[in-house]
């Protein structure tokens, strides 16, 4: 399997993990609480299979920008938690660096 495909599944099940963690009141309600941990057991074992094919920098580049945005809109849907200009202005540039990173550097796995 293509190894972005298998950080594109570790970024939605780390997604999945995060946006359950508000449902899960500190950790008082059983079922999201076991959501945020298979969702992060999984994604960390994802993570760590990519790693055998994409360099650790951008691989966590990739990891974290791609989170950010999709919590970003998760909580933006789900909670209803709209970010501002700035947020927006952000999450852009978060965006443009992982483009940079994958798109131009030579540090990048193609």
């Amino acid at each position: 399997m293509n190894p972005y495909a298998i950080l594109a599944l570790a970024i939605v099940a780390e997604v999945i993990a995060t946006s359950a963690m508000k449902a899960a009141d500190g950790f008082t309600k059983i079922g999201p609480s076991a959501v945020v941990v298979a969702g992060y057991a999984t994604a960390f074992f994802l993570l760590a299979q990519v790693l055998n094919a994409i360099p650790v920098g951008t691989a966590y580049a990739v990891w974290a920008g791609g989170g950010i945005v999709l919590v970003t809109l998760a909580a933006w849907l789900v909670y209803g938690q709209r970010p501002d200009a700035a947020g927006f202005l952000g999450i852009g540039l978060i965006v443009a660096g992982v483009m940079l990173l994958n798109l131009v550097s030579k540090t990048s796995a193609h």
